[in-house]
């Protein structure tokens, strides 16, 4: 039973195996077998979205006494990405319970980072309406503390993009353009290639399991290589 496998990764009692099903079922599944819409994760991740905020920013609040709204802010966008998420997911084996149309499943959609993300946000608004609110804030305590730490240390890293734009606008007032250059691997796996260009010159290129994190992999090398972020 799918509840009974998402209590053993959370170490969270389940009480309303319903909930945990609908969590983990992409929409492809209810459309295929004309299941009413609230069979999906989709109205779960709405609320799951909410709660995973609350969490995080709980702990930026304790965790930084002395930041800034605009400082928490920036830190928990990141930890609420889909890269994020998704890695957390698939660290914990909640990934391999996704229930996907069997098309889907096989063009390997149950890989996808927003999809994993979605099931994991999903989840734990299932675990709130189960009542388990204070247990779900303890685990995401736990899993995301040292990851908030690793991201307040390297920002730059993450925010590449942001600090990118802001460098060349500051310049020239143009912005960076990125552009795919290809797509590697197979296709539940594949890898993207992304070129930055800035004033119509490729100026660094990056590679990612979404297209999202190969632009910041880009924007980051390209920063380094025009001095908006000193090297290491």
């Amino acid at each position: 039973m799918v509840s009974s496998e998402v209590s053993k990764i959370f170490g969270i009692e389940t009480v309303t195996p319903e909930y945990y099903k609908n969590a983990l079922t992409h929409p492809s599944f209810t459309k295929d077998n004309g299941l009413e819409y609230s069979k999906c994760y989709e109205r779960l991740e709405f609320l799951g979205d909410a709660v995973l905020k609350l969490a995080v920013s709980d702990i930026l609040y304790k965790e930084y006494p002395n930041y800034t709204e605009g400082q928490m802010s920036k830190i928990r966008s990141i930890i609420v990405s889909d890269n994020i998420l998704a890695k957390l997911a698939n660290k914990i084996g909640l990934n391999k319970l996704i229930i996907a149309g069997e098309h889907d499943k096989k063009q390997g959609i149950t890989n996808l980072e927003s999809v994993t993300a979605c099931a994991f946000e999903a989840t734990l608004g299932a675990f709130f309406l189960d009542g388990k609110f204070n247990e779900v804030m303890s685990f995401l305590d736990k899993e995301f503390h040292d990851e908030i730490i690793e991201i307040d240390k390297n920002f730059e890293k993450y925010n590449a993009k942001a600090i990118l734009q802001e460098y060349t606008q500051g310049l020239t007032k143009e912005t960076p353009v990125y552009r795919l250059v290809e797509t590697k691997g197979a296709e539940h796996k594949k890898i993207f290639v992304i070129e930055v260009l800035y004033r119509g010159e490729v100026i660094a290129q990056g590679e990612g399991k979404s297209k999202k994190d190969a632009e910041q992999h880009a924007a980051y090398s390209a920063c380094h290589k025009l001095g908006a972020i000193k090297h290491e």
